[in-house]
């Protein structure tokens, strides 16, 4: 290949990026014109609601018939319309902030909660991860808010790390972490778990949020000529600093904290770099006593949080078995009728 013809690859990628470019800020674009005109229609809707189901039935069809191209104004669409701007009365959060996520989303946050707070947290986590709608209702169906945003969660991060670190890392950490892909087993060893949550790490990773990305499992460590192997290591990229995890089947005691420690500080010499962030610990068991969890954590050295995790059918009766239910009601909803 000649010097041209290399120059004219680089213009070609140069130009198919920027058309590339084009093509997503359009269709962001033309999502939050949707967005803002279904809000609009919904306010019309609710202006004359006294005349009844019958106006929204004439509504969809003569919408369809002066625009026979256009698809989402069935009748069923039109409620949603209108129920979207009841539930959602502030124009300017819906414009800056609901107006980013697609009609798919702004139904399963009207499906799933009424709580604005909740409904404005899930629409800044999807927002900040790019989730899918699917995505956000398996989300919100295993209360990722109540384990996430209002937990009561045991760490020491906060004696540990840098005010702002610290409420960052905290922020990523759940209680209970659920792993609704792993079915509960009387026979399940912590080694087992592991490997079936290093066969899903695709799902783990959605599980433990943003920024994580897999390193290894049994990670080997040689420390004074003897081995060491971390049950899960993670590099998170947002935090700028690996995390590791450790998994307990039975329920908390203080020696856990003690060799999450140790595993930190070798972490920390061997693997962090000038750049990285201190190393954090997360140490995941079936169940905990907070006040131990809390006393154990007291004179660590090492940023270490305690988290509960759930299995399949834990989860199940922990959510009432709800669901699989949930999640059948959620996708037909999201069927909606051109």
């Amino acid at each position: 290949m000649n010097e041209n013809s290399s120059q004219y690859i680089h213009i070609l990628s140069d130009i198919k990026d920027k058309i590339k470019s084009a093509q997503y800020r359009a269709i962001i674009g033309a999502n939050k014109e949707m967005i803002l005109l279904y809000w609009q229609i919904g306010q019309v809707i609710l202006q004359n609601i006294e005349w009844g189901n019958k106006f929204i039935e004439n509504l969809s069809r003569d919408i369809r018939n002066a625009f026979p191209d256009a698809t989402g104004y069935s009748v069923r669409n039109l409620k949603y319309m209108r129920k979207f701007a009841e539930e959602f009365s502030n124009f300017e959060f819906v414009q800056q902030a609901v107006a980013q996520i697609n009609w798919r989303h702004v139904i399963t946050l009207m499906n799933k909660s009424s709580d604005l707070e909740i409904r404005s947290w899930y629409v800044a986590k999807t927002i900040e991860n790019g989730w899918s709608a699917n995505v956000l209702a398996l989300q919100m169906s295993s209360q990722l808010y109540e384990r996430q945003a209002i937990a009561d969660k045991t760490h020491n991060f906060d004696q540990m790390l840098p005010h702002e670190q610290s409420d960052l890392v905290a922020e990523t950490m759940k209680d209970p972490y659920i792993f609704e892909f792993i079915s509960m087993s009387e026979e399940l060893r912590e080694r087992d778990i592991e490997k079936l949550l290093v066969q899903n790490v695709t799902k783990l990773l959605l599980e433990l949020g943003s920024g994580f990305a897999f390193v290894g499992n049994q990670y080997h460590l040689s420390i004074g000529n003897e081995d060491f192997y971390l049950d899960l290591l993670f590099y998170n990229y947002k935090l700028r600093c690996f995390v590791v995890i450790e998994l307990k089947t039975g329920s908390f005691k203080p020696e856990h904290a003690g060799k999450l420690n140790f595993y930190l500080s070798a972490v920390d010499d061997l693997l962090k770099t000038e750049t990285d962030n201190p190393s954090i610990g997360i140490l995941l068991c079936r169940d905990k006593n907070k006040l131990i969890a809390e006393y154990a954590l007291k004179d660590m050295t090492k940023p270490i949080g305690v988290s509960e995790f759930r299995l399949l059918d834990e989860a199940t009766r922990e959510l009432g078995a709800r669901l699989p239910e949930i999640l059948k009601t959620e996708m037909s909803a999201m069927n909606i009728e051109s």
